[in-house]
């Protein structure tokens, strides 16, 4: 052997040697939580083999753990380049989105995952993504998976409830916060939930008692007030409401159903200033809320801000186009103004609307 050889061979050694040292101070750095050390331990071992799925890996984790999401999702994406169907590297990206917010970009890869590997974890990731994603019903078919495989795991039980909530699955989400309840009976949150649930279901009765269990259990807890408030507003006992509502917003100031409701009995009570006030405060908290949009565009009206009522009752409609009283109230302001034509197709529309709305309900009712 030349002396050039065995030069050659003494140096890829020191070369290996220095390579498993560094990945050993990266592994030892990210145990300890010295995930800087990690990063820079990895980046350092990565110039020596660039093309190392491991090293790509445990650097992406280094960089997540700092808060790195976008660095992170670039090094799992540079892996996925080497090896486009590695299935840990197609795993940790998805989270890697999911932990950034990228939801759409996060979900074909959590779905995957999900399918591939179902487990309490990849279940859980999908079901959360969709929740995100606005898309319920799908969210409850992984959450409820996820919930089978650790039936005790009350966050995931709750985003389960949450989802069916939301997909308007009431019975559902009825039953979810039972099984709540079976793991923690001192879940004021439960209570709260399966309180909303059976309000939609307009089984009063049943929803009054569940917020009157979470009051006992905790009377500040979030919508205990305004739960109640609900039930006695409906039920004409508007003194009862009332007092609910401000209960609530004695707690939680920024409650955007209390002091909507709350701005509804003031109107009534011919108290339009203090009513324009609470739309407004409900709004701004929350400016997707239809129902109070439509109640503001009113009150705006009814004060002489046209514009300004006439631009609330267009949100309201833009959320929700099937909202017939926004745009009956829409087109009764447009007409006092002499936009005829404006006024005549919203006015067109709200009796378009509440005919096909009247004709579903009585089909519903015959079946």
């Amino acid at each position: 052997m030349t002396l050039a050889a065995l030069f050659f061979l003494v140096s890829l050694a020191g070369t290996a040697a220095d390579l498993q040292s560094l990945l050993v101070a990266g592994t030892q750095a990210l145990q300890s939580g010295d995930n800087a050390g990690a990063e820079q331990a990895f980046r350092d071992a990565l110039r020596m083999e660039p093309q190392s799925l491991e090293i790509l890996n445990d650097l992406a984790i280094a960089l997540a753990r700092e808060g790195k999401e976008q660095e992170a999702i670039a090094a799992y994406d540079r892996a996925l380049k080497i090896k486009p169907g590695d299935a840990i590297t197609k795993r940790n990206l998805g989270i890697a989105y999911f932990r950034a917010q990228r939801y759409k970009e996060a979900l074909p890869l959590l779905e995957w995952f999900a399918k591939s590997a179902p487990s309490f974890q990849s279940l859980d990731l999908a079901g959360l993504t969709l929740f995100a994603l606005d898309r319920y019903p799908e969210a409850a078919g992984y959450l409820d998976g996820a919930s089978r495989m650790n039936p005790s795991d009350l966050q995931t039980l709750n985003m389960l409830g949450n989802a069916y909530l939301r997909a308007k699955n009431y019975s559902g989400a009825a039953d979810v916060f039972a099984r709540i309840m079976a793991v923690n009976p001192n879940s004021a949150e439960a209570h709260v939930m399966m309180g909303m649930a059976y309000n939609k279901m307009q089984r009063d009765t049943d929803a009054e008692a569940e917020y009157e269990a979470a009051e006992k259990i905790n009377p500040k807890f979030a919508g205990v007030h305004a739960g109640l408030g609900l039930i006695y507003q409906r039920e004409g006992k508007t003194e009862l409401a009332k007092r609910e509502f401000e209960a609530e917003l004695e707690t939680y100031p920024n409650d955007p159903v209390s002091h909507c409701m709350l701005g509804q009995i003031l109107r009534k009570e011919n108290e339009p200033a203090a009513a324009l006030d609470h739309f407004r405060a409900a709004v701004r908290e929350n400016p997707k809320y239809k129902e109070a949009l439509f109640e503001l565009g009113r009150a705006e009206l009814g004060a002489g801000h046209t514009q300004m009522g006439i631009d609330h009752l267009r949100r309201a409609i833009t959320i929700d186009p099937d909202y017939f009283e926004a745009h009956y109230v829409l087109g009764t302001a447009l007409r006092k103004m002499g936009r005829a034509a404006e006024a005549t197709r919203e006015l067109a529309l709200a009796e378009q609307i509440q005919a096909r709305q009247r004709a579903a309900q009585i089909q519903d009712v015959s079946h």
